[in-house]
């Protein structure tokens, strides 16, 4: 029998690629979703267990139930916006519900934890490639609630003998390139599929949060991952867990980043369409350039974004827009 693995979030966008990519590797993913965000038919690859993470219950069940050689941990509340207007909520809900499930890992035996965790722990560090070594300097509530997950899971090992992989990591981009699932949020926050919208005229027009900021064209500057390719790293992480080569913390990015209007620019080029663009203020929380490196990954796992190109992140986000998307 497959090897199971409980997936925190697996029926949202991250979660549901890496249960695809699970089962591609021989895992049995088992999605584990209150499907607030997420969406039942995106569980395509294995079972699905409708529980919370602030219901310590669900958790022991699904564990009691499932007996999974590790958890791939992707659920959190993760809008930086929100996080700043409401931030006893993200720590309330994402480090309680972190810490009620490695409790329960704890207590049920699960040794192997991957961790999604964030760019944003490192705050607004310009003109920084970061690194597994730059230092963590949050400026809002969703990148202090999961660097505070980061320092539990240094806490449990010693304590629990759980044994965790960490990935940081910012803009997730595209959709599964065989178009079996791709993004969708209520409501949509993501500057691609956001852009694609108001081309394909599903809302006016694209809003640029901010033209002030000091990047060579005043927009935010993003390194984005192919959601793929971020999918395949956690297969790797895990593998790295089962194979007893211990802990390990890991940037994914590709270590070029992009402004918003050359997101935009990149779209024209795929879409063959103008963007209709207004412009907006700042977001409170958001950093101006956050770049990331993955020496470290591509050396040690042997990770290779080969999808992450702007090219085809768009392409294949665009190719997924054309299609029905998930029905609740």
């Amino acid at each position: 029998m497959a090897r199971k693995v409980l997936v925190t979030g697996g029926a949202g966008y991250i979660g549901a690629h890496a249960c695809k990519a699970l089962a591609r590797a021989g895992f049995l993913p088992v999605a584990f979703d209150n499907l607030t965000t997420g969406w039942a038919d995106a569980v395509k690859w294995g079972p699905l267990v409708q529980g919370d993470l602030m219901d310590r219950a669900s958790i022991d069940a699904a564990l009691a139930d499932h007996r999974p050689v590790a958890v791939l941990h992707f659920a959190a509340l993760s809008l930086v916006g929100e996080s700043m207007q409401d931030p006893g909520r993200y720590w309330r809900v994402n480090v309680g519900g972190a810490l009620n499930l490695l409790e329960a890992c704890a207590a049920a035996g699960v040794r192997n934890f991957v961790f999604s965790s964030t760019c944003a722990t490192y705050g607004d560090q310009d003109g920084v490639l970061l690194t597994e070594e730059t230092p963590q300097k949050p400026i809002n509530a969703y990148g202090g609630s999961k660097l505070a997950i980061e320092g539990m899971l240094r806490d449990f090992g010693p304590a629990h003998g759980i044994n965790h992989v960490i990935f940081r990591y910012f803009n997730v981009a595209g959709a599964d390139p065989e178009g079996e699932i791709g993004e969708q949020h209520l409501p949509e926050t993501h500057l691609i599929p956001l852009m694609l919208d108001a081309v394909a005229g599903k809302r006016p027009a694209l809003t640029v949060f901010g033209t002030d900021y000091p990047t060579a064209d005043g927009t935010c500057v993003r390194d984005y991952v192919h959601v793929t390719d971020l999918a395949a790293a956690h297969v790797l992480g895990l593998q790295r867990l089962l194979d007893g080569k211990g802990d390990g913390v890991f940037c994914l990015g590709t270590g070029r980043g992009f402004s918003v209007r050359e997101v935009i620019e990149a779209s024209r080029m795929v879409t063959n369409r103008e963007v209709p663009v207004v412009i907006g203020d700042r977001r409170a929380g958001d950093a101006a350039a956050l770049v990331s490196s993955s020496t470290k990954a591509g050396a040690e796992l042997g990770w290779d974004p080969q999808h992450s190109t702007l090219r085809q992140m768009i392409g294949d986000a665009w190719a997924w827009a054309q299609k029905p998307g998930f029905s609740e």
